[in-house]
């Protein structure tokens, strides 16, 4: 039977035990509607209440600052239209980066057909924005800066502190993406100047389909939903009481393993990467060398970009789970990485990049075992420049 080994942990996540056994109560037996007067409502509130504080403790937001949501996607949506309907009158201009995940790009999209103008901050080839060209970018029409905390391609972590003292300098709101952040480094909201921080659980070892938006105080936004009004008017919908607690209980346990955890992930990486480099002649690392997260590695082989999607099969076919880069983007059929584009690559690189991403439950055997399948694969793949073996000490 082959061994399974997943390691791809930036697209999900697997449920962590401990969240799981906190969440079963909330399916059977606190099943109440957190709105109704009754007591079983009472105690879906009171568990809902204290829920939001812990979410919000862990990035020093207040309680009423978190609005809970489906996910990311929804509350990345959220933020972009919320901002831009509701302050249409100031002016129709947004700035966001140039590798957003794609619910950020494709709600511009979408906002650009109803009259707003977009402008893409472009990065440098590891991946940070160009802080000059945003302090250009910025006109008295700009509404709001959207730049993702954490690359989920190449991991690359954003100076986010100075992006939020440059849209604070000019009155302009700041949202940033943290899902692929979130629980693995710290963040702070208030020291970064932050408006507006997309957070989700499914990247955490949490359930799937919650995830919340930190909208500051004072804040001028229009809710996507209107319904009953719950989360204060900002998102009608009964709460989902039991995927709340486990984004919850998620949330705790990163906390208090965040500084360990990085650690070890950061010594599993560098083993991956030393790796790497001692046993092929053509392999490049894409992001950032030190500003990244501690357990993503995006690398690619050089002339074998295009055997890129045959070595996962391949790796697959072997129990190893890894992917080609967002799994989101997967859905697009194929293309090009438009991440690696933003960072240099040329169409061909950009279709060629692995992505490894670890998880709190990934081990060292599990790696050895990734790097000995990996060496063994690649010797079947085809170089576009040479018949020669990928391998650069194959007999060694």
């Amino acid at each position: 039977m082959i061994q399974r080994v997943y390691l791809d942990n930036a697209a999900t996540t697997c449920l962590d035990k401990r969240v799981l056994e906190a969440m079963y109560p909330y399916f059977t037996t606190v099943y109440g509607n957190a709105s109704s007067l009754h007591t079983p409502g009472s105690q879906a509130k009171e568990i809902l209440d204290r829920s939001r504080t812990q979410i919000a403790e862990s990035v020093t937001a207040q309680k009423e600052e978190i609005v809970f949501t489906s996910g990311g996607t929804e509350a990345n949506n959220f933020a972009l239209k919320g901002i831009a309907f509701a302050n249409r009158e100031k002016g129709n201009h947004i700035i966001v980066s140039s590798i957003e995940h794609d619910c950020i790009l494709n709600t511009c999209k979408w906002l650009e057909s109803q009259g707003f103008y977009i402008s893409y901050l472009p990065v440098d080839s590891s991946g940070i924005v160009d802080l000059d060209i945003l302090k250009r970018l910025i006109n008295p029409k700009t509404l709001l800066v959207s730049v993702m905390h954490a690359n989920n391609e190449i991991g690359t972590i954003q100076p986010v502190e100075e992006i939020g003292l440059i849209c604070r300098q000019n009155n302009v709101y700041f949202h940033s993406d943290a899902c692929q952040s979130f629980g693995k480094i710290s963040i702070d909201v208030k020291k970064a100047n932050v408006d507006l921080l997309t957070i989700n659980s499914h990247k955490i070892y949490g359930p799937k389909g919650i995830g919340a938006l930190f909208i500051r105080k004072g804040t001028l936004i229009t809710p996507l939903l209107h319904g009953g009004g719950q989360e204060s008017g900002y998102r009608s919908s009964t709460e989902n009481i039991p995927g709340i607690v486990g984004f919850a209980k998620a949330v705790e346990i990163c906390m208090s393993e965040m500084e360990a955890e990085a650690k070890r992930q950061i010594l599993l990486r560098k083993n991956l990467t030393d790796f790497l480099f001692k046993n092929f002649e053509n392999v490049y690392t894409n992001g950032h060398p030190e500003h990244r997260l501690p357990g993503l590695l995006n690398f690619s082989f050089h002339g074998f970009e295009g055997e890129t999607i045959r070595l996962l099969f391949l790796l697959d076919e072997n129990g190893i789970a890894v992917s080609a880069g967002s799994a989101c983007s997967s859905n697009h059929g194929g293309g090009s990485s438009h991440v690696l584009k933003a960072i240099g690559l040329n169409q061909f690189e950009a279709r060629g990049a692995i992505r490894v991403s670890l998880s709190r439950y990934n081990t060292v055997e599990e790696l050895n075992l990734f790097k000995n399948t990996l060496k063994q694969v690649t010797g079947s793949l085809t170089s576009i420049f040479t018949c020669d073996s990928l391998l650069a000490h194959n007999n060694h």
